[in-house]
């Protein structure tokens, strides 16, 4: 998946000469969390509702709103905005921009496109409904885990026991993390399986493979054996 297809493509920015007070205003009449600062409409820094939190801190006890309100509409987004330009272009995976946003331990960037132009935001939110999209979690239904030897046709072998017993498989994930050397793990979702030959499914597949856990969402109920 890449980012083009989850950002966010409406695009709220500053201008980096106004204050404090006018960028918490855009974010809470937005209900968003950053806003990009440009300087005659060029990406300078990026300022976050941490950022002016941060700022106000120190004064938010001694201080009535009104007060508060006055010393924020004096101070420029400039000021406390980060000008450590984090962005990535609309072509990155989803994946990709995840460890950014890992990496840096921020909660959202600018996407530009590859002249350095604003063509959306991405944020920690738009990242998770990718996962639950592509994980294939709205449709509820079984997820298997198993442990398969790393050679060709183990997952087809496993996806077409659970095919035989009408289930349809609505995600495919796989993983080589704490695994031994020559297999790797695998999660398979999937749906419309006959109950009637459930436990007969769970048998057949135990003599296949290593089967780890099974998280069923229709019936709400877990099992794990590994």
């Amino acid at each position: 998946m890449l980012v083009k297809n989850w950002m966010s493509r409406t695009v709220f920015t500053i201008d980096l000469n106004e204050s404090i007070h006018d960028a918490m205003k855009l974010l809470q009449k937005h209900k968003i969390r950053m806003l990009p600062v440009t300087k005659k409409d060029r990406l300078v820094g990026v300022i976050t509702d941490r950022d002016i939190k941060r700022a106000s801190a120190s004064d938010a006890t001694t201080l009535s709103v009104h007060e508060l309100n006055y010393i924020l509409s004096k101070v420029k987004v400039s000021e406390i905005m980060s000008d450590k330009l984090i962005t990535v272009p609309f072509d990155y995976t989803i994946e990709e921009t995840a460890e950014v946003l890992l990496n840096h331990k921020i909660s959202g960037v600018p996407v530009v496109d590859h002249d350095g132009g604003i063509v959306g935001t991405i944020t920690q939110t738009d990242i998770f409904r990718e996962i639950i999209s592509s994980a294939g979690v709205g449709q509820k239904g079984i997820q298997f885990a198993f442990q398969v030897k790393n050679q060709p046709g183990s997952i087809k072998e496993v996806a077409d026991i659970i095919r035989g017993y009408k289930g349809r498989i609505a995600s495919i994930l796989s993983s080589y993390e704490q695994v031994p050397e020559g297999y790797h793990k695998v999660y398979i979702r999937t749906y419309g399986v006959d109950r009637s030959r459930f436990p007969e499914l769970i048998e057949i597949l135990k003599t296949k493979t290593t089967l780890l856990y099974m998280v069923d969402h229709d019936e709400n109920k877990r099992e794990i054996w590994s």
